[in-house]
């Protein structure tokens, strides 16, 4: 059993927070911004509430945030009240967020300076891999705190890798939305070019499912996308986000995406017609408009 803090409990962090008691048995401390999820949280799962994350972080073995952006993860840690001026030494700081490698690098120098090391760690599986306890987790940092961090990231991951120094669980991870916004977009046209040729979708994917163009976005949201139906997973805005990181990294690296670019802006075309909050595979509504 560990000692651990959790700042950010949103539909991510809440059910992560929970496993750590649950699967892990761990002692666990948690902060949010409204003090009304975080008592939420503790009456569901019996830990702690703390008022800042300065004050979940303190004498903590380990501190685990999921928040929203690089600002929101700049706040907790190095902020007023942060978490990073109450870490022991030796503690490790696990970061769930999706963010940038650049702040991913930064908080690293900030922690080895201050004495305690700092894993990023981003998450891919969504809502329901937090809720099922079967995230995959890819992770930057050095050897020695990944060996540590491992055992507690397992309670709610079902894949858990170190990808290389701090930095590259975010590179990772944008290779991960890279990849998924291609596979949508092609899905997409599949559904919508099938409809069109008077076809029956469901026997279509029902085929070629079980060859070469199989994909876990095809298996898990044809039939929804089929049906109109887009409440079923991430969010427009929230894959935006992640786009803008990997295009943001590519103009630094040098790596040309042009495909990720229009598919970004496909996703802008989408919340122009309201789907701001509609999930990812929504691309098949700016076909069907």
């Amino acid at each position: 059993m560990a000692k651990v803090a959790f700042l950010g409990l949103g539909v991510m962090g809440f059910p992560m927070a929970g496993h750590l008691v649950k699967k892990g048995g761990h002692d666990v401390t948690v902060y949010n911004r409204t003090a009304a999820k975080a008592k939420s949280w503790a009456d569901q799962f019996g830990g702690r509430t703390a008022a800042t994350p300065a004050e979940a972080a303190k004498d903590q073995d380990f501190v685990m945030a999921c928040v929203g952006n690089d600002h929101d993860l700049r706040a907790v840690t190095t902020g007023d009240d942060g978490a990073f001026a109450a870490m022991k030494s030796g503690a490790i700081f696990v970061d769930h967020t999706t963010a940038s490698a650049e702040v991913a690098r930064e908080l690293d120098a900030a922690a080895t300076k201050a004495g305690f090391a700092f894993i990023d760690a981003p998450v891919s599986g969504g809502q329901a891999g937090a809720e099922n306890g079967v995230l995959t987790v890819m992770c930057g940092g050095s050897d020695g705190a990944y060996a540590k961090a491992e055992p507690v990231i397992a309670s709610y991951a079902r894949m858990c890798k170190l990808l290389g120094p701090a930095g590259s669980g975010q590179l990772t991870k944008m290779v991960n939305q890279i990849c998924i916004a291609g596979l949508v977009q092609g899905l997409s046209e599949g559904i919508h070019f099938a409809k069109k040729a008077g076809l029956d979708v469901n026997a279509v994917i029902d085929t070629i499912s079980k060859g070469a163009a199989q994909s876990w976005q095809m298996e898990n949201r044809h039939k929804t996308m089929n049906d109109g139906k887009y409440d079923f997973g991430f969010a427009v805005e929230w894959m935006r986000k992640d786009l803008s990181i990997c295009l943001a990294e590519s103009r630094r690296n040098g790596a040309s995406l042009p495909v990720t670019a229009l598919v970004d802006a496909f996703y802008a075309e989408v919340e122009k017609i309201g789907g701001r909050r509609w999930d990812t595979s929504s691309l098949l509504a700016r076909l069907e408009r």
